[in-house]
């Protein structure tokens, strides 16, 4: 089939303005060079794509099925130009960091920006995992480091504190809870819930809690994340469970802040690793900034 690139992006130009003139202009190519183009795409795949009319034109539907692919393949080519960027760049070094949500949304962020600040030629693929997922990608060498919040300890991996949270209960300024220093989980499961999607780690945590005592969440809104679930418990939606890190100053104009008097409530976030020495020079240094003074005890 003899068409090229040039050719879908005409042929895409054409296909969003519905007009010959309009798409030669944004192609910066004569409505005539237009034409022969589109003449030859149509030749080359054997269906007429267009249909022309006084006014402009029309996609036949051979002229949609195509218009899907060729958005496609050239957002798949933007996205390699993208990928490939650092590389020509003279990026000198490459981290995969696995993390919780609870990290992510609360800690990372400024570690990330000092590492960066030092580290300015190295990328960092950073995505959001349940812990117990990150600790068997990190074993399995999917991820270089996670950032996990878990009890048990897998054997092929190292461990190092990098920060301590906890879970509180958000409510309703109006709500009877409000005025208690802390309560225990059970009392929380008499009211509608503000809580994150489904399948996110601190929604699973607490819906297994509740399944524990015999009884189970009542999610009366879902949400993506923690700003979200302040907002609507302020509003009276509900009570949220959130990390105590995720509390902004403002909130505490809007909502109150309950203690959860649960062991499990506390939450100790690690850096964990595998054992084998890697050899990404980055890697330690990301480790080293995150956990600070624990570094030794991370590579021991």
């Amino acid at each position: 089939m003899h068409y090229d690139l040039v050719d879908l992006k005409v042929f895409l130009a054409v296909a969003e303005e519905l007009n010959l003139s309009r798409g030669a202009y944004r192609s910066n190519l004569s409505p005539s060079s237009v034409s022969l183009r589109l003449k030859g795409l149509e030749d080359g795949l054997g269906v007429p794509l267009f249909v022309r009319k006084a006014r402009g034109v029309e996609l036949t539907r051979a002229g949609g099925v195509l218009l899907e692919h060729v958005r496609r393949v050239l957002a798949q080519l933007e996205q390699m130009h993208a990928d490939l960027l650092p590389f020509a760049q003279r990026v000198k070094g490459h981290v995969t960091l696995f993390a919780n949500n609870n990290a992510i949304s609360s800690h990372l962020p400024a570690d990330l920006a000092r590492f960066f600040a030092k580290h300015p030629a190295v990328r960092i693929d950073l995505e959001e995992r349940p812990s117990l997922d990150i600790v068997a990608a990190v074993a399995a060498g999917r991820a270089d480091l996670g950032v996990i919040a878990v009890e048990q300890r897998h054997p092929d991996l190292h461990y190092v504190p990098y920060r301590e949270d906890e879970l509180v209960v958000l409510v309703p300024l109006n709500n009877a809870l409000a005025k208690k220093a802390g309560v225990r989980f059970s009392s929380c499961l008499n009211e509608p819930f503000v809580s994150l999607q489904p399948g996110m780690a601190l929604h699973t945590f607490l819906a297994n809690h509740a399944i524990a005592l015999g009884a189970q969440l009542d999610v009366r809104v879902q949400v993506s994340g923690y700003r979200a679930i302040a907002h609507l418990v302020a509003s009276g939606a509900g009570i949220g469970v959130v990390p105590r890190s995720a509390v902004e100053t403002e909130d505490l104009r809007h909502l109150a802040v309950v203690q959860l008097d649960e062991p499990w409530a506390l939450r100790h976030l690690e850096v964990c690793r595998r054992k084998a020495e890697s050899d990404n020079p980055f890697v330690n240094q990301l480790v080293a900034e995150l956990c600070a003074v624990h570094y030794s005890r991370c590579i021991a």
